[in-house]
């Protein structure tokens, strides 16, 4: 019987499945490389039998839940996740609300009641090191002896390397925290991106002849990059993808002035307020500094704007590694 506390919809959100589902399940924040591993064999073994692809994640974090006080950043929104998981192929995306009761289950309970009981498990695919139930307590040993009891096959996914390091969530976050989007981008299988409203600024960059979008992110839990100036590449949904240089933090050369996400755009000069925008990094030029003069900042900006271009112009050092397919 399942807990109410759980918090669980009525219906999982799956129709009637007569051949039972291919599941995987973890948090999957980012939708990495390593991710994108596990995602394949599951189509792969989804289509062997018959069945949908069916990945079950989780929102909150589970570490909000269990230790606040160590929950990451996301570097995926739910809706970023739900998203990317969508451009993989797999047929359905199950979001369990992360509850205490939720992380009370045992290893049996979340697979007997959750797996099999609402979401009609035939077929579990996971990565190398996934633990579920309370405390983490299950393993791939667990998964393997309830597969035995329930009559589920388990398929174990091996670990994805970047210059000899496994891609990992906790990797990318740090890479990006040190403002090192390159390794980000080469570990995300994509530059990481940003989402958020254009909203009204001070108007400071236009009287500079710098005209910014400043950007509301979506969500007060995505992580942001280490500050800095850094070459991105917009989404605009009227305008396409344009091209750009991007200050994210403080802006010390302004006495009082807060800290921004702004972005200007090549060649741009449309109204975007109250637009949505998605904003690749591809690379960052240099480390936010306070300058003597107006005059100096501007020439600065013009500096920056030139070496955006360059970076953006040769593919971007995130662009160029990013690409390369992992053996």
């Amino acid at each position: 019987m399942i807990d109410p506390a759980l918090g669980l919809p009525a219906e999982p959100g799956l129709p009637p499945l007569p051949r039972g589902a291919a599941i995987t399940v973890g948090t999957f924040d980012g939708v990495h490389r390593g991710h994108r591993r596990v995602l394949e064999e599951l189509r792969r073994h989804a289509a062997a039998a018959g069945r949908p692809a069916v990945v079950v994640t989780f929102h909150p974090h589970p570490l909000r839940v269990v230790r606040p006080e160590a929950a990451p950043r996301l570097l995926t929104t739910p809706a970023e996740k739900r998203d990317l998981l969508a451009e993989t192929g797999v047929e359905y995306a199950v979001f369990l609300p992360f509850t205490q009761a939720m992380a009370r289950l045992t290893p049996r309970e979340f697979v007997q009641d959750i797996l099999i009981g609402r979401l009609q498990l035939a077929h579990l695919v996971v990565g190398y090191d996934h633990a579920f139930g309370r405390d983490r307590s299950g393993g791939i040993d667990t998964l393997r002896e309830l597969g035995a009891e329930f009559g589920f096959p388990v398929d174990v996914v091996p670990a994805v390397e970047l210059d000899g390091t496994v891609v990992s969530s906790t990797r990318i976050r740090r890479a990006l925290r040190e403002g090192d989007v390159v390794t980000a981008a080469a570990a995300l299988g994509r530059p990481y991106a940003v989402r958020g409203v254009v909203v009204r600024g001070d108007g400071r960059g236009r009287t500079l002849g710098f005209p910014t979008a400043n950007i509301q992110v979506d969500d007060p839990d995505k992580l942001l990059p280490l500050e800095g100036i850094y070459a991105v590449r917009a989404a605009l949904r009227r305008h396409g993808y344009v091209d750009g240089v991007l200050h994210l933090g403080p802006r010390p050369t302004f006495t009082g002035a807060q800290a921004t996400v702004e972005v200007h755009l090549f060649d741009f000069d449309r109204d975007i307020y109250g637009e949505q925008v998605q904003v690749e990094f591809w690379a960052r030029l240099r480390e936010i500094r306070a300058f003597d003069s107006v005059e100096a900042l501007i020439e600065a900006m013009h500096a920056d704007r030139a070496a955006a271009r360059r970076a953006l112009a040769a593919g971007g050092d995130a662009c160029s590694k990013f690409r390369q397919e992992l053996d």
